[in-house]
């Protein structure tokens, strides 16, 4: 595959991506209606027993990892490429420190996937195959983010994400070929605004519940 295409298929991984990012903080933050959770518990179980989702969340999995494969390879390949003086003189002048460090920024990101899913997804698939149920998943959250240092590593990966965002939303759209001296000045206000609203709501949800304001 060349590098175009790898370019064409890692923005559409990325757009993906987004799309998923929005429905999970949509979902996720129905904690705040302050309902006991029982408006987020309605939403989960549809996203949990929904043979449709289900199936989207293979592909969502799968989504993930290759994006993370492709991320790397990309970085590496970058890097490798890049000529030392650059590095030495030119990098800071012609691109921002985040987009410098995705290798660094996704291998976070990726530590704070892997211990998400351990708290969560894990979990409640585990129960569902053992069971047949799912788990209260309101009830977890409220009690893995009753620890600080949790709550703590939640919002370190927030940030992490938002940085990762930053470069990724606009990189998604230049990978597509969506790079125009008209457009680029919407896709970057609104790749801004995505990678601040959407760790911030992350970050609110373990936040809120340590503080105690959502019951």
């Amino acid at each position: 595959m060349t590098s175009i295409w790898k370019k064409v298929v890692m923005g559409l991984k990325g757009l993906f991506l987004i799309s998923f990012l929005v429905v999970h903080c949509g979902i996720n933050s129905l904690i705040f209606l302050n309902d006991g959770g029982k408006t987020f518990g309605m939403a989960g179980h549809f996203m949990g027993t929904n043979p449709l989702i289900r199936i989207m969340e293979i592909g969502l999995v799968i989504g993930f990892l290759v994006h993370i494969i492709d991320g790397f390879t990309l970085w590496a390949q970058n890097t490798k490429a890049r000529p030392k003086k650059y590095i030495a003189k030119g990098a800071s002048a012609n691109s921002a420190w985040y987009s410098r460090s995705m290798g660094l920024l996704g291998t976070l990101l990726l530590l704070f996937l892997i211990m998400h899913t351990a708290h969560f997804w894990i979990p409640n698939r585990a129960n569902q195959f053992n069971t047949g149920h799912e788990i209260e998943l309101y009830e977890k959250m409220k009690v893995i983010f009753s620890e600080w240092w949790i709550v703590l590593l939640y919002v370190l990966g927030c940030v992490s994400l938002f940085w990762h965002l930053l470069h990724g939303f606009k990189s998604t759209f230049q990978s597509l070929g969506v790079n125009h001296s008209r457009y680029n000045p919407m896709i970057k206000m609104a790749g801004t605004a995505f990678a601040i609203v959407c760790p911030l709501m992350f970050a609110m949800m373990p936040i809120a519940m340590f503080f105690g304001w959502v019951k």
